[in-house]
């Protein structure tokens, strides 16, 4: 197996803005001998290595799959436009950092795909790889082409071009994956025997061997597996307990969007808010022990030499030990001064104790907080509830200890949603700002990011319509006047990406050929704001001849089969029918810590649920 030409690769590189992207060496790396390693796997995260190189699952998977002798794992990302071009003129295939072997030359390529709007940068880095973009049209010669990823939750709209699917957590099932793919390649099996197999695994999806059928009224009628050894419904894969943390993180050569050292504390969320896709789709809870954390600390800052930690969870200040940690970790590591930093938190879990500590592990930061809804009345359809008096408190509190800064997440578009709970989230911003400059004067700033709602799948919001542009820019306006010379910043997102968002979220496998068409045209880095490619996708579905409201602008019926129903994440769909149904009624649920709703997590993995006391599932 030949690597790409060193000298070229060296060439075109003074011809790019950030040649750091792309030459690999960096701390940490992990080099095998190509020749002596049997089976050899390539990690793409189909963005910029700016982006994709502080993604834990990828740092996480590249540990995993390296322990092995046998196994190699190396990394790709995608090219910004400059390189491409280069690797294009050059004729130069896309390669990995690590040898720089062509991504053709390699057994297996994972993809990542922790969201939708990555869907064109996937197809683009198949492309310059010389890769087939249809699974239908690739042979024994070609890679295995497999992605995993929140995104993977409805795998449908990829179905043309991914070969299998790893649904849910990929600690265990990737190796699993890996050593059936090793013993039927060892057999001599053909690509389809080896499909075949591989699907048999629990936790693996391969879209081939399911044939999806439709109504008059392009609904689903049915979606059939191809014969009886596949599984008719595809249950993702959970690990029991979180598994060992690499410490040993890939220190990148150039600055990205997260310098730090990143540890997972918990996973999951026992909230219940109905909006939430992650909240459902990483059910049940599973915390770190507060001693674990503090291990991993001590020995990811002496192998990176990072001066930034981050405490990473969906809600952190919901682990059961958080206070406990933040004066761990305050203690142990004060003296190295290094900073800590949490995601956004939650109102009702915080204390007084929690914020001294928080300002002791992270001075001169931020604060940040998610309400999401700013009315009673919207706070209780999206199961969020928050007293006024508490929040005010809250806010009172961290200016008293100190912050200046107060960062507040909300969402518009919501189901059921007025102009006048827009206008509360207006009047929330305004007090907040009236709070904190009445205890520390004009210096505090206050910053407003909303978001807009999707209804995304396997929540209890996945029957509602998608809020029109016109109904979403309405609501914007409304901030941006209101907000305009108060000096409380704004950010939100454009409705043409939500709208995006929402047709490759919740379509179907026919949206496959539009996402090749609009790719075609030219779509690429969506997710990037400067790249305005709304036109070039809005051409791809009137020359493919699908409607996009379909996806985006259509209630779906309860009883109606939704394209990602047979994939189960451990959550009943009766569950969520009954959740939807107390919404309507402004019916809450109470924390599941506190009592358990049944919504099925628990039967479908009861074989799971660990025996040790240590470990924590956030279920009664």
């Amino acid at each position: 197996m030949q690597t790409i030409n060193l000298h070229q690769l060296e060439k075109i590189l003074y011809h790019v803005e950030k040649p750091g992207r792309y030459v690999g060496g960096e701390h940490n790396q992990i080099l095998k001998d190509w020749d002596l390693v049997r089976t050899h796997v390539c990690l793409v995260f189909p963005d910029i290595y700016d982006i994709g190189q502080p993604n834990l699952g990828l740092a996480i998977l590249y540990d995993i799959l390296n322990q092995p002798p046998d196994i190699l794992a190396e990394r790709a990302f995608a090219p910004w436009h400059d390189l491409e071009a280069q690797l294009r003129e050059n004729n130069i295939p896309l390669f990995s950092l690590e040898s720089k072997h062509p991504l053709a030359q390699f057994d297996i390529i994972g993809l990542s795909l922790p969201y939708e709007s990555l869907y064109t940068n996937a197809l683009n880095v198949l492309d310059l790889a010389g890769i087939p973009l249809l699974a239908s049209e690739r042979g024994s010669e070609h890679p295995l082409i497999i992605a995993g990823g929140q995104a993977c939750f409805n795998p449908e709209p990829m179905a043309d071009f991914i070969d299998a699917f790893v649904i849910g957590e990929g600690e265990e099932v990737t190796l699993e994956f890996i050593h059936a793919f090793e013993a039927l390649k060892q057999s001599g099996a053909d690509r389809k025997a080896l499909l075949q197999s591989l699907s048999t695994i629990p936790g693996v999806y391969v879209p081939s061997l399911y044939d999806v059928s439709y109504a008059q009224d392009d609904t689903i009628t049915e979606v059939t597996p191809s014969n009886a050894s596949v599984p008719a419904f595809v249950t993702k894969r959970i690990v029991s307990e979180l598994p060992t943390h690499p410490t040993r993180l890939i220190v990148p050569n150039i600055e990205t969007v997260h310098d730090r050292l990143s540890i997972e504390i918990m996973r999951g969320c026992t909230r219940g808010c109905r909006f939430c896709h992650a909240g459902i789709v990483s059910r049940p809870v599973r915390e770190r022990p507060v001693s674990e954390i503090l291990q991993i600390i001590e020995d990811g800052l002496a192998a990176t030499g990072y001066e930034e930690i981050g405490l990473l969870s969906l809600s952190s200040s919901d682990h059961t030990q958080i206070l406990e940690l933040t004066k761990s970790v305050y203690e142990k590591f004060h003296d190295r001064k290094i900073s800590v930093s949490l995601p956004s938190l939650r109102i009702a879990s915080f204390s007084v104790a929690l914020m001294d500590e928080l300002r002791d592990i992270r001075p001169g930061g931020g604060f940040t907080l998610a309400p999401e809804a700013a009315s009673p009345r919207m706070q209780a359809i999206i199961n969020k509830p928050l007293d006024d008096a508490v929040f005010e408190e809250t806010v009172r509190t961290i200016f008293e200890h100190g912050w200046l800064s107060l960062k507040l997440y909300y969402m518009i578009g919501l189901p059921g949603e007025t102009m006048e709970d827009v206008q509360a989230i207006l009047d929330a911003g305004k007090r907040v700002q009236a709070i904190g400059r009445q205890i520390r004067g004009n210096r505090v700033r206050i910053h407003l990011s909303v978001g807009n709602f999707i209804p995304k799948p396997h929540t209890p919001f996945q029957w509602y319509p998608l809020n029109s542009n016109d109904e979403l820019q309405a609501k914007l306006d409304l901030l941006k006047t209101g907000l305009h010379r108060t000096g409380i910043k704004l950010s939100y997102n454009i409705p043409d990406n939500t709208l995006l968002e929402a047709w490759l979220s919740r379509g179907d496998r026919r949206l496959g050929q539009v996402i090749q068409r609009a790719w075609q045209l030219g779509a690429k880095f969506d997710a990037w704001g400067e790249n305005d490619n709304m036109p070039l996708w809005r051409q791809a579905f009137t020359a493919i001849g699908v409607d996009s409201d379909f996806y985006a602008y259509r209630e779906r019926g309860l009883e109606e089969i939704l394209p990602w129903d047979h994939i189960h994440t451990g959550v009943t769909k009766a569950f969520l029918r009954r959740d939807l149904e107390w919404s309507k009624l402004g019916k809450t649920r109470r924390d599941c810590r506190e009592q358990c709703y049944a919504c099925g997590i628990l039967d479908a993995f009861a074989d799971k649920r660990p025996v040790s006391p240590l470990v924590y599932w956030g279920c009664p």
